[in-house]
């Protein structure tokens, strides 16, 4: 038995989730594209905050009292920091191919929108109840979880802005941010002179929840003008092409 299709009225197009550019840009030619450097500025704002968190829990813990706390989770007994690392590396694993797999049916920007603002809820959770056994291990998996998937969010729209002829270099070139995201590490150390690590969490919160809402209300409509007309031009040249 074969269920009939609904009918779409006519001249109506699917508009796909993701639009891929067919025109291919080389490293040195996307670095002189203003909006590659939004699509960086977004990865250094979610990657200071997921890595600030990673080299500050430790501090963040012993700060809390909370480092040797012995606890239990299926049947293993570790201290609460070795245990809360543990869980996070796997959350941050887990989330790469599940983000991708989900971006590639909702698009990259709308999954950006719901993960970014998920990193500022969770770092804000980190601010009002980590100084509980519980909440500092289920906040911090949460903080891991949502900042590990710019590993395969930004590379793929890196492809589908640029082209995937020269997607190794140019997903290179942008993985950069990583590293400046790294340069405002110190800067965190500075803010929690003291033990007080209440503005770092905020600090980290408020760029992830801006760097949310660039994706989805800039981003995302700029990404798609920019692919539509790189994609018309090819399409231009080869028809003249074709005619000639």
């Amino acid at each position: 038995m074969f269920m009939p299709r609904a009918k779409l009225p006519p001249g109506t197009k699917a508009v796909p989730r993701v639009v891929s550019s067919k025109k291919e840009f080389t490293p040195t030619q996307i670095v002189r594209q203003p909006i590659f450097w939004l699509i960086y500025i977004c990865f250094v704002g979610v990657g200071s905050g997921g890595i600030m968190a990673t080299a500050s829990f430790g501090p963040v813990a012993r700060d809390y009292g909370l480092n040797r706390i012995p606890v239990s989770l299926l049947g293993i007994t570790l201290p609460l920091l070795t245990m809360t690392m543990s869980i996070d590396n796997i959350c941050n694993g887990l989330t790469r191919p599940l983000c991708g797999y989900l971006s590639d049916r909702f698009g990259r920007e709308n999954l950006m929108l719901v993960v970014f603002c998920g990193e500022g809820v969770a770092l804000l959770g980190l601010m009002a109840y980590g100084r509980t056994p519980f909440g500092f291990m289920f906040f911090a998996a949460m903080t891991f979880a949502c900042w590990g998937e710019i590993f395969s969010l930004f590379p793929s729209m890196c492809a589908d802005t640029f082209g995937v002829a020269n997607a190794a270099g140019n997903a290179g070139t942008l993985y950069t941010a990583k590293g400046t995201s790294s340069l405002l590490v110190p800067f965190a150390a500075g803010l929690s002179a003291g033990g007080n690590w209440d503005r770092v969490f905020i600090l980290s919160a408020c760029i992830a929840f801006t760097c949310s809402f660039l994706a989805f209300f800039v981003l995302k409509p700029w990404r798609r003008r920019f692919i539509l007309a790189n994609n018309a031009e090819v399409d231009a040249a080869a028809a003249a092409k074709a005619a000639a």
